[in-house]
Formats: C-alpha cells, structure tokens, sequence
C-alpha cells in the first residue's frame, strides 16, 4: 500500500478525500488552518471559506441534512463560536455523515486561552475522536463518517496543535464514492420546537449508551481504543499527543489504555484494565475530563496531582512526573537566539498605530496579526477578548464612561475580523445612537493564519474572482454616516483624520487601507537610506518597532540607525518619526 509523510492536518484532508466527502466549509483559524487548504487540493470536493465558524459549521450541517458528507473545521476559539449550531445538531442528527475537526491549542501558541473542547462534546452530547498522529488523523476521519451515519449524530474531532503540525507517515486508499443519500421531509426529526426537542433528548440519551457500549467493545476491534500490556506496575491511561509522550518516556516500564473515543468514554474496558495493574496512571492535557469518568466509575486513578492542568506536557514532563530517571533524552546545548513575535516590516498597521501613538488614545483590540501593536515600542492597545470584541466593547466602555471619553477612544479590527463578527458590533453602535469611532485595517487578506481570502477581498478560497463586501457601503447601510478611507503610510494624513472623526457627534467608521506587505501582488518600493550625516543618534526611529530597523555604534561612540536591506521595503514609517530627514527615500522601485 502506498504511504505519504503528512502533517496531521494534511491527514485530516486524505481522510475527507478518502471517505468520499463532497462538502466543505471552514474558517481559518490555527492550529487547524491548513486541513481546508489541504482540501482545495482535491477536485471531488466543493471547499470555501465561510465569514465565521457558526456559518461554516451550519453549511455543513445543511449538507449533512441533504444527504451529502461534510466536514468543518476551526481551532478551539471558534467551537465556541459554532457551540450554538452544535448542541442543536446533536440532537436533530445527520443524514449523509458529518465530520468536525476542532484543533485545540494547549501551550497558547497562537490562542488568546487554553481551553478543553472535549468540554463542549461532553456538553452537547456528540461523539468525539481523538488521533496521536498523522495516520489515525487520516484513518479517524474516514472511521467517523461511519460513526456519524450509523448513529445518526455529527461526530467532533480533537485534534492539537503538535498532531496538527506534526509529520508521520499515512497509508493512503482510494475514494470511496459513496454519492448523496436520498432527502426525505422528516419535521418531527428536523425542526427543533420544543414538542420535537423532548423527543430528540430522549433519543440523544440514548444515543450515548448506545456508543459507551461500542467504547468498550467495537472501538477495541476497530483499533480506536486499545490495550497493551508491558510491566503491570503502573497502568497507563491516555488519549492524543499525552499517549505519544507517555509510551516514548516509559516504554516497556508500563502498560497502556490508548483511548481514541474520547466520548463516550468506555467504563467496562477502563475496569478490566485497571485491575491488571497495580497503579493506573491518567495522563491528559489540560483538564480531568478521562480522570473524572474513572473515578465517577469507581477505579482509583491518579491523575492532576502530578500533571498540570496547565500547557502542554513532554516526554520530561511525564518521566519527571513519574520518577523514571532512567529516560534517555538528548539535549540541545546551543542558546537559541529568542525570536519575539512582531509586525513584519512594512506592515500597514504599523503606520496605523504610529499614527495614534501619542492620542493619549484608548484602544479596544481584536484578534489579528494587529494584535502585535499592543507590544513595545507601539504599545498601542488596550483590550483584546475575542473575535469582533473591540468593537461592541467599545461601545460599552463609552456608554458608561461617557460621550468625552468617546472623544479619547478607537476600536481597531481587521477586515477579515470585521466580516467574522464585527459587524453586528457596528450595527449595535449605530441602533442604540452611539457615539464610537472604529478603525477597520483592512490589508486585504487574513494575515494571521497565512494568507487566505475572505469575503471582503473579492476571491474564494481557490483565488477564483467573486463578489468583495464593500465595507463603506456596508457602514452606511447599518446607519454609519460618518465613513472615511485613509493611507496608513501616510501619518500625518491619518491622524489628522483620526482627530476629525472623533470629535463628531455621531459614530465613525475609518477604514486603514493598504495591502499586506507579505502579498505577492504588492509592488514595494526600494529601502530607505540612513543618512549617517544627519542622523543624532537620538533612537526616535526605533519607536516605530520596525525589525528592518536598529542601531549601531560610530567610531566615536554615538548611535547611528542601520536599515536591513534584506528587510526593510520602503515603507517610510520610520522617516516620519525622524525630525532630522535623516531617513531618506533610497533608489527605484522593486
């Protein structure tokens, strides 16, 4: 059988591909970006990129009731986003299967929180796997859309961002056709009023020991939870990238339940193998949920007294945990040089904030490479809870502080931000007459997750040519009468705009345009110069936070700024912050 080095995500995608899946619909978000990619990659399948996770999550679910199989696919974050659509699925089931890939990301590499979303499974009563590594992401895939259409339930699938973006080898099959199921008009099943929900329930409880019993017995046959037996001292328990960690610091010191269902969890075969052990040992990122179930069921466990509930663990984690002092590890003695997360150079935020650096501004941020302007130099941020927050928390924090303080405070979010959930913010501003001004940075791109299109740039996900929400028609059509666009490169134009609009009485939307740096499609101009003879050394350019940008020093010992040519593409932030025209504009256009 043929096999491929893949990333967990890519896996996830062969599975789709294999499992016969014709519907397709996410918003990027990482760890879990690079699955919907990896979809485009496969002609069979119809793939796009939805304004948000509910919509995406309720597009699959449409398709699902059509017949077809579908998939979705969202970090952590973003489950909460689609929670509303989920627990109602639960209950009304599928027709053709249906497949969601929820990514969590313990350790907050990219998240604003750690969170658990085997929560939400438990919660809304529907089915979740969990894979260790790029071959169970491929072979669950596939295996849930029998699950999911056996049992008539969406089936949730945990994934990580260490099995996401983690490579190991996958056996690759053939598609399985299997075409779109008939539709037939079922209101008692499909319409969720309150006289169907009570029947539903009753069902879904069902449902659930229905699947605890195929935890303990199929799931075992199907190589989904399984057994292996090693020095019966201390029994381990342990689900994902927990597993990988445990079996590679213990080895053949302990035995091993592997649990690939993660709900329902089994309750028979977590007893048979307890008593074949003298310890059990539960080992889970983040919270106790496995720790939980087996004490609920009677076996003696320990768990989160010697694992934390916080970040991820490591094989050292788990030998340290366990005293096994035996564990060879192989150690990098060479300092790696810290590489702190910053705006690239040239990005258009960078003007933007530098443009409101020193407004003595309060600025309520979103979700977004933007995020970055809350850091020094810039410092440029105040807030930032979630998805579409600044906006509707701006409003607030004005209602309650004042029309004067509205006069001192911005929202910024980006424009795919903005489509995600920013819009209901704007639409609350201007329902309820209030008086906020918001500052859309449209880059024309989502930048954080890598590139991909949205809704208000005017290409699907395939880069195809479509329809672009036209953001200052969008604003005056909710009741934004105040919309102005502004060039974030050029400063002073900008914060004299800035100072306009927040002195009116009504709301204003400002729209900072100016393309990602990072696109191709982006003709920059040719570095800018330092002029050492008028340069004092005074570090006012470094204000800008700039990494194109430093200082060295002269042969008489005073600073003088140095320009990366490697980096820098003439943006000419920077020599808005020099009072000395020290910074000039260098040769032609690249």
């Amino acid at each position: 059988m043929k096999k491929a080095l893949m990333l967990g995500n890519e896996a996830v995608a062969r599975g789709l591909y294999e499992a016969g899946v014709t519907v397709v619909s996410s918003y990027p978000g990482t760890p879990s970006t690079e699955i919907t990619e990896h979809v485009t990659k496969y002609d069979e399948i119809y793939s796009e990129w939805a304004p948000n996770e509910k919509v995406a999550f309720e597009v699959a679910f449409g398709a699902a009731t059509g017949g077809a199989r579908s998939f979705c696919a969202m970090k952590h974050v973003g489950l909460n986003v689609a929670a509303d659509p989920l627990y109602t699925a639960s209950y009304i089931g599928v027709n053709g299967g249906m497949v969601c890939a929820v990514a969590d990301d313990p350790g907050m590499h990219s998240s604003q929180n750690e969170q658990d979303s085997r929560h939400h499974a438990i919660a809304s009563k529907t089915p979740m796997l969990e894979p260790s590594d790029s071959a169970e992401c491929s072979r669950f895939t596939s295996l849930g859309y029998e699950l999911s259409e056996r049992f008539g339930t969406p089936i949730l699938l945990r994934l990580s961002t260490r099995v996401s973006h983690a490579r190991s080898l996958v056996e690759l099959a053939d598609r399985n056709e299997v075409g779109v199921k008939d539709y037939k008009k079922d209101v008692m099943k499909n319409v969720m009023m309150p006289a169907m929900a009570r029947g539903a329930h009753v069902r879904v409880e069902q449902r659930l020991l229905d699947m605890a019993k195929f935890a303990d017995t199929e799931a075992v046959e199907l190589g989904i939870n399984t057994v292996e037996y090693n020095d019966t001292k201390i029994g381990i328990i342990a689900a994902g990238t927990s597993f990988v960690y445990a079996h590679e610091a213990m080895g053949e010191k302990a035995s091993y339940l592997k649990l690939g269902m993660v709900n329902p969890l089994p309750t028979q075969l977590i007893k048979d193998f307890a008593s074949k052990v003298d310890e059990v040992i539960v080992i889970e990122e983040l919270d106790d949920i496995i720790e939980t179930h087996c004490i609920k069921i009677g076996v003696k466990v320990k768990g989160k007294e010697l694992f934390s509930r916080l970040g991820e663990f490591s094989q050292a984690t788990v030998s340290a945990a366990l005293k096994n002092d035996s564990a060879d590890f192989e150690s990098f003695d060479e300092e790696i040089p810290a590489r702190p997360p910053v705006l690239c150079a040239g990005c258009p935020h960078r003007g933007l904030y530098y443009a409101l650096k020193g407004m003595g501004l309060y600025v309520s941020g979103d979700i977004g490479c933007y995020t970055l302007g809350a850091q020094a130099p810039l410092s440029m941020m105040d807030s930032c809870v979630c998805m579409g927050a600044s906006i509707s928390g701006l409003h607030g924090f004005n209602v309650a502080r004042g029309k004067e303080q509205a006069k001192k405070s911005v929202a910024v979010i980006g424009d795919s931000t903005f489509i995600h959930s920013g819009i209901t913010g704007l639409i609350d501003i201007a329902y309820n007459k209030g008086f906020s001004t918001v500052i859309v940075l449209d880059n024309s791109i989502t930048g954080m997750t890598g590139h991909q299109n949205n809704p208000a740039n005017g290409l699907t996900i395939k880069g195809d040519p479509t329809v672009a929400v036209n953001l200052e028609a969008l604003a005056k059509a909710v009741g934004f009468s105040n919309v102005v666009v502004v060039d974030p490169f050029d400063i002073e134009g900008t914060k004299a705009t800035v100072k306009a609009e927040l002195q009116k009485e009504e709301p204003s939307l400002i729209i900072s345009r100016r393309p990602c740096a990072l696109l191709k499609s982006v003709k920059h101009s040719a570095p800018v110069k330092i002029n050492a003879d008028k340069c004092i050394g005074c570090k006012a350019c470094l204000n800008v936070g700039c990494p194109a940008l430093s200082q060295t020093k002269r042969e008489n010992g005073k600073s003088l700024a140095v320009i990366d040519n490697t980096q820098c593409v003439g943006c000419g932030v920077c020599a808005s912050a020099c009072k000395f025209g020290a910074i000039e504009k260098g040769g032609n256009d690249l």
